[in-house]
């Protein structure tokens, strides 16, 4: 793609791949200016996708010389977007840099492509649809919350995927899986992930959960313990009682989107990271046959009446996994912060002060590291 990295100390800033379907993203805002020193995770512009608005984070240091991308330009992955370098080199080798980059073209890395494409199971007659990316160490399985998708996880794949086998799958009637459940149990859900990792090969992985999914992944802690090699648990369910069912019985009634923005602000302390996208998204999810009925008897079996009915996480002391790691956002509208207070001793107890429900996307990079430093042990 033109000069490299190290072609005189010249590092590009580049347009990030987010989840497996981004294409482009729309440049929002920068956030630092020319002639500043970034350091590696600052937030150096913000971005908006098809999913979800958030801050691109230096993975280099250097000082920022140009600003390649202007506020409102529509780029696709990969594209140059600024350039760091050191006080030595000129202007003119900067430009002469930015004149020759090349954008790669979307298939110009085939493995990557064929690495990024969604696969799909068959359990027990639901068809599941789940990412796997990454190869080597011991798998990371990530299982996503009430109403969500594997795309919760678009910020968090990658940087897992550098040495591990991770896998991602819609739960069954979320997503792109069959809206049709096995139970509305965490244990039913739990038993059904069981059975997907026997689909996808999966004798045992390191199991990252949120919300809902954090529920399932202490239960299937416990009732498979041979098959949990470490967990993960953001902003979970299971670990106390209390839970705002006005958020998960506001997105099932939601019809419009007029009703549904205000209950999906809910999962962020930022609520302009709602996108008009993101709500399109949602609606025509919800809107498939099957899908507003499956939802309700699972809110109905799981959160009857603002109170969780199963508490898998109080249990994880003494029969859970010897790692465990619990990360929450303060802010969390949905589940209560102070629940942290009850995971089991010993774990890692990680809370944001300035994120919500979503700290995974909120808070991604500082979950990322915390992520790869649990999973390493």
């Amino acid at each position: 793609m033109g000069a490299t990295t190290q072609d005189k100390g010249i590092t590009p800033i580049v347009m990030p791949k987010w989840g497996l379907s981004m294409k482009e993203g729309t440049i929002n805002d920068w956030l630092v200016a020319e002639g500043d020193a970034i350091a590696v995770g600052m937030p150096i512009l913000d971005v908006e996708t098809d999913k979800i608005a958030n801050a691109v984070e230096a993975s280099d240091a250097g000082i920022l010389r140009r600003k390649v991308a202007a506020v409102g330009d529509v780029l696709p992955v990969k594209a140059l977007l600024g350039v760091l370098a050191s006080p030595e080199v000129s202007d003119a080798e900067i430009d002469a840099y930015v004149a020759g980059y090349e954008t790669p073209s979307s298939d110009e890395d085939e493995a990557d492509e064929a690495a990024s494409a969604y696969q799909y199971a068959d359990v027990d007659g639901i068809r599941v649809r789940y990412a796997k990316k990454g190869v080597g160490g011991a798998p990371v399985l990530f299982l996503h919350g009430f109403g969500g998708d594997l795309d919760n996880w678009l910020f968090n794949l990658d940087a897992l995927a550098e040495g591990h086998a991770v896998y991602a799958l819609d739960l069954p009637a979320h997503g792109q899986s069959t809206p049709r459940l096995p139970g509305t149990t965490l244990a039913a859900l739990a038993a059904f992930v069981a059975r997907f990792m026997d689909a996808a090969g999966l004798e045992a992985a390191h199991v990252v959960g949120h919300s809902m999914g954090g529920g399932v992944a202490a239960q299937l802690a416990l009732d498979a313990p041979g098959r949990v090699l470490s967990l993960a648990l953001i902003s979970p369910a299971g670990l106390g009682e209390e839970v705002n069912q006005g958020y998960t019985a506001g997105f099932v009634a939601a019809q419009s989107r007029r009703e549904l923005k205000p209950v999906v602000e809910q999962l962020f302390a930022d609520p302009a990271l709602v996108s008009r996208q993101m709500l399109d998204d949602l609606l025509r999810y919800k809107r498939l046959d099957g899908v507003g009925e499956a939802l309700a008897a699972l809110d109905a079996g799981l959160f009857a009446g603002g109170r969780q009915q199963e508490r898998p996480g109080l249990r994880l002391a003494g029969a859970g996994p010897a790692r465990v790691l619990v990360i929450w956002g303060a802010q969390d509208r949905i589940i209560p912060a102070e629940h942290a207070g009850n995971a089991p001793a010993g774990a890692t107890v990680k809370v944001f002060a300035d994120a919500g429900h979503m700290s995974q996307m909120e808070k991604a990079a500082e979950v990322n590291a915390l992520l790869r430093q649990h999973v390493a042990g």
